[in-house]
C-alpha cells in the first residue's frame, strides 16, 4: 500500500523528479569525465612532461569531491522537501515508522543509484563526443586516452552510492523522529535572513584574508611548488563561501532599505532572493568555484593552443623542404597556394653541400632571428649567398635537407666553380604557406608521400616543429579544453537545478501577483532580474579568481597566460548568457502557466 502511495506521489510531482534526476545525472556524468582523466596515469604520463600533473589532478579530485558533497546534500534536501508532506500524511493515517523508514531508505538509494549509473553512461558518451570534437578541430595528438575507463567508473559509483547511503540514513533518522504535523508544515516556514554585524564582519575579514593568501600562493607557485596548490585550494574555497555567506545576506537586507526597492516588483524580487538565502549562499559559492575552474581551464587550453603556431614560427621561415620533388609533389605544393616558393640546385658530399651563389642572390633565403625567446619575438632576415655563408642562422637552410645532408656544412660557389664539381646535381624546393595549422592535412599528406613518414625527426621546417610542439602540448591543451567544457556543464547543472527546484514552490506567488493585476511584462521583468542576480554574482567572483589564478601557469607557458585572454572570456560569456536565457525560459514556463 505504501509503495502505491509513493508511486502516486511520484506521478503527481514528476516534473520535480525530472529536475532532480537530470541534475544528479549531469553531476555524476561530469565527475566521471574528470576521473576518466585523473585516474588514467598512462594518459597523464604520456601526454605531458609536467611531473606534478598527477598530483594536480588529485587536488582537483578533492575539490570536485567537495563540490559533489554539497551538490548531493542539496539534492537530498530537495528530495526530502518533496516527500516531507507525503510522509507526514502516511504517519497521520497510521503507517508504522519502521515501514516509512524502509520506504525512505529504498527511495533515496533507488534515486541515487539509478541517476549514478545513467550518469556514468552519459559521461562516457559525452567523453566520446567532446574528445572527438576537440581532437578533430584542434588537430591534437593523444596517447592512451579512452572514453570508457573502468577505474573512473568504479570511483564514481563508489562515491555516489556511498554518499546516498549516508543520505538515506540521514533521511530515515530525520523523518522518523520528526512529528507528523511538523512534517506537514515544514515547507511553509521561510528562512528569513537576519543581520549579525559582528559575525558577518568576522566572516568578511577572514574571507578576504583567505582569498588573498590563496592568490599569493598561486602567484608564488615557483617557490611553494605543490604546497602552493594545496594552500590555494583550501583558502580560496573557504574565503569564497565566507564572503558569499556574509555579503549576500547583508546585501539583500540592505537593498530593501533603498527607495528603488519600492518601485514595481523590486521588493518582490528581493524577497524571493531572501526567502531561501542560506541555500543560495552555498550553491552560489559552488557556482563561483565552478565558473573559475571552467573559465580558467578553457583559457589555459586556448593559451596552449595559441602558442603552438608561435613556437613553430620561430624555428624556420619555411614550412618544409623537399629534395628532388616530383611533379605530383609540386602540384600538391601549388594546391596550398604558398606565399613563397623557391628552388635551389646543389651538389653534396657526406660533409659538405655546395650551392650556386647566384640562385641565392636572385632568390634570397629567409631566416628567423630570435630577439627574445621568452616572448617569441623575432625578425625575418633575407639573406643572399654572402650573408648566409657568414650568418649563424644558416643551419635553418640545412634543416630543410633530408638524411645526412641535414648536418652537412653549406658552401656557396660561383657558377664556374659549381660546374666543375663531379657530384650529381639535385634540387631543394622550399615553400611557405600562410598558416601551418590551416594546411596541416595537406602538409601531412605531402610528408607521407615524400618522406614515407610523418615523424618530425625525418624532416625540418615549421611543420616539423609544429608536430613536435603539438605532440608536447596536445595533452595539456586537451585537458584544459575538456575539463573546461565539463566544468561549464556542471556549472549550468548546479545553477539550473537550484533555480528550477524552487520553481514549483514559487508558482503560487506568481499566481497571486497575476490575480492582483500585475502585467505579464512586469512578471517577466521580475523573473529576469531575480535569475540575473544569481548568474552575475558568482560570475564576478569567478572572473576575479581566474585573473589571479592564471599566475600559476607562468612557470609552464612560454607566452604570457594573459595573451589573447579576451577570446576565451568572450566565448565563455556567450555560453553563460545562453544558459541564462535557457534557465529563464524554463522557469517562466513553470511559474507563469
Amino acid at each position: 500500500m505504501l509503495t502505491k502511495l509513493a508511486m502516486t506521489g511520484f506521478k503527481h510531482r514528476w516534473r520535480d523528479y525530472l529536475v532532480l534526476f537530470s541534475g544528479l545525472i549531469m553531476s555524476s556524468a561530469i565527475f566521471y569525465m574528470f576521473e576518466a582523466l585523473a585516474t588514467n596515469q598512462d594518459f597523464l604520463k604520456q601526454n605531458t612532461s609536467i611531473s606534478m600533473v598527477g598530483l594536480i589532478f588529485q587536488f582537483g579530485s578533492v575539490l570536485l569531491t567537495i563540490i559533489t558533497l554539497v551538490y548531493i546534500g542539496y539534492a537530498n534536501s530537495f528530495l526530502l522537501s518533496m516527500r516531507k508532506r507525503d510522509y507526514g500524511l502516511f504517519m497521520l493515517v497510521g503507517a508504522r515508522k519502521s515501514k516509512i523508514g524502509q520506504l525512505i531508505w529504498l527511495e533515496t538509494l533507488l534515486v541515487g543509484i539509478t541517476a549514478t549509473i545513467v550518469g556514468i553512461l552519459v559521461g562516457t558518451a559525452l567523453t566520446v563526443g567532446v574528445s572527438q570534437i576537440l581532437i578533430n578541430s584542434l588537430g591534437l595528438t593523444l596517447h592512451h586516452f579512452t572514453a570508457w575507463y573502468t577505474p573512473a567508473a568504479i570511483a564514481t559509483l563508489l562515491l555516489y552510492v556511498g554518499l546516498f547511503l549516508i543520505a538515506g540514513l540521514f533521511n530515515l533518522l530525520f523523518l522518523t523522529k520528526t512529528p507528523a504535523l511538523k512534517l506537514l508544515h515544514s515547507n511553509d516556514q521561510p528562512n528569513r535572513p537576519q543581520l549579525k554585524p559582528a559575525r558577518q564582519l568576522i566572516e568578511i575579514v577572514v574571507g578576504v584574508i583567505s582569498i588573498a593568501i590563496g592568490y599569493w600562493s598561486m602567484a608564488n607557485l615557483k617557490i611553494l611548488q605543490l604546497m602552493g596548490i594545496g594552500i590555494a585550494l583550501v583558502t580560496i574555497v573557504l574565503g569564497t563561501y565566507l564572503l558569499f555567506n556574509a555579503i549576500f545576506v547583508w546585501l539583500m537586507v540592505a537593498l530593501k532599505r533603498f527607495s528603488f526597492a519600492q518601485r514595481g516588483l523590486n521588493g518582490f524580487t528581493l524577497s524571493q532572493l531572501s526567502f531561501r538565502i542560506r541555500n543560495y549562499t552555498k550553491m552560489l559559492s559552488i557556482v563561483a568555484m565552478l565558473f573559475a575552474l571552467a573559465l580558467g581551464a578553457i583559457t589555459v587550453g586556448m593559451g596552449f593552443h595559441s602558442q603552438i603556431p608561435s613556437m613553430a614560427n620561430i624555428n624556420n621561415a619555411y614550412d618544409m623542404g623537399l629534395v628532388n620533388a616530383s611533379t605530383a609533389e609540386k602540384a600538391q605544393i601549388a594546391a596550398m597556394k604558398p606565399k613563397t616558393t623557391a628552388t635551389y640546385h646543389f651538389k653534396a658530399t657526406k660533409k659538405v653541400v655546395y650551392f650556386q651563389a647566384a640562385e641565392f642572390n636572385r632568390q634570397p633565403f629567409t631566416t628567423i632571428h630570435t630577439r627574445n625567446k621568452n616572448q617569441l619575438t623575432f625578425n625575418t632576415v633575407h639573406n643572399n649567398a654572402a650573408k648566409l655563408q657568414k650568418s649563424e642562422d644558416n643551419y635553418q637552410l640545412m634543416q630543410l635537407q633530408s638524411g645526412v645532408m641535414a648536418t652537412a656544412t653549406p658552401v656557396f660557389l660561383s657558377k664556374t666553380a659549381y660546374a666543375k664539381l663531379a657530384q650529381p646535381e639535385q634540387r631543394l624546393t622550399v615553400f611557405t604557406t600562410n598558416n601551418v595549422i590551416e594546411h596541416r592535412v595537406a602538409l601531412n599528406k605531402l610528408a607521407k608521400h615524400h618522406f614515407h613518414t610523418t615523424s618530425p625527426e625525418q624532416f625540418g621546417g615549421r611543420y616539423a616543429m609544429y608536430l613536435m610542439v603539438n605532440g608536447m602540448y596536445s595533452g595539456l591543451e586537451f585537458m584544459g579544453m575538456f575539463l573546461g567544457i565539463a566544468f561549464l556543464a556542471m556549472l549550468a547543472s548546479c545553477l539550473m537545478f537550484k533555480i528550477l527546484s524552487g520553481a514549483d514552490a514559487d508558482q503560487h506567488r506568481y499566481k497571486m501577483l497575476d490575480k492582483v493585476g500585475t502585467t505579464r511584462r512586469q512578471l517577466n521583468g521580475a523573473i529576469n532580474k531575480e535569475i540575473a542576480v544569481l548568474f552575475i554574482l558568482p560570475g564576478i567572483v569567478g572572473i576575479v579568481h581566474v585573473l589571479f589564478g592564471l599566475q600559476m601557469f607562468k612557470i609552464i607557458m612560454v607566452t604570457s597566460p594573459y595573451t589573447g585572454i579576451w577570446l576565451p572570456f568572450l566565448i565563455f560569456a556567450g555560453l553563460y548568457l545562453l544558459y541564462y536565457l535557457i534557465t529563464i525560459t524554463i522557469y517562466r514556463r513553470i511559474v507563469l502557466q
